[in-house]
């Protein structure tokens, strides 16, 4: 992610703030897994943004009160490519391999990587849906598209930082009439942190 500033002399400058590192892996069909960004936002009160990495499968907060040196705040893992059970392996830096852990929720693997992520108007509910284009779903994700895709709730501490996953909240998308479905993007009604509905 790409931080844009003015300089003294008005001139604009650039810098990145910030980024994900690709993953060393095996039994994928690259050496190294890149992070993919596929969505992010910034809460009402321009305090934390938050982002989805779909292939890795977390979500992370981070504080930006200090733009130039954004924080680390809050991390969750809600699918991936690497989580417990997947025929993919991370590397670490000493050679060790590693998966995540990534939790059920009401009895329900979850599927798929984060997606889509939308943040309620008090900053204290973050939803993620996991769909990102069909063909890559099925690439990537073959159960996802088997099985539909389903929204979450990442519940959010909008004062210190820090996210976790809601237990009960869950809407499963795979049981839909004529489904399973896909779900790409959500909107709340009465508004939320990226539409103008409320104003």
């Amino acid at each position: 992610m790409v931080r844009f500033f003015k300089n003294p002399d008005d001139s604009w400058s650039h810098e990145v703030a910030v980024s994900v590192k690709s993953l060393k892996v095996k039994n994928w069909i690259l050496p190294e897994m890149p992070g993919l960004i596929t969505d992010f936002l910034i809460s009402l009160d321009d305090r934390f943004l938050y982002l989805a990495n779909w292939l890795h499968g977390d979500i992370r907060q981070y504080n930006i009160e200090d733009p130039a040196n954004p924080k680390l705040a809050g991390q969750v893992w809600v699918g991936g490519l690497i989580r417990k059970g997947s025929s993919v392996l991370a590397e670490a830096k000493d050679g060790t391999t590693f998966q995540v852990d990534v939790p059920d929720i009401q009895g329900n693997k979850l599927r798929g990587g984060p997606q889509m992520i939308q943040l309620s108007l008090d900053g204290k509910r973050l939803y993620a849906t996991n769909s990102l284009y069909s063909t890559w779903d099925k690439q990537f994700y073959p159960d996802l598209v088997e099985k539909g895709s389903h929204i979450i709730q990442i519940d959010v501490d909008s004062e210190k930082g820090g996210l976790s996953v809601n237990p009960n909240f869950f809407v499963d998308f795979g049981t839909e009439p004529d489904g399973p479905a896909l779900a790409h993007e959500m909107r709340y009604p009465g508004g939320d942190c990226t539409s103008d509905i409320w104003v």
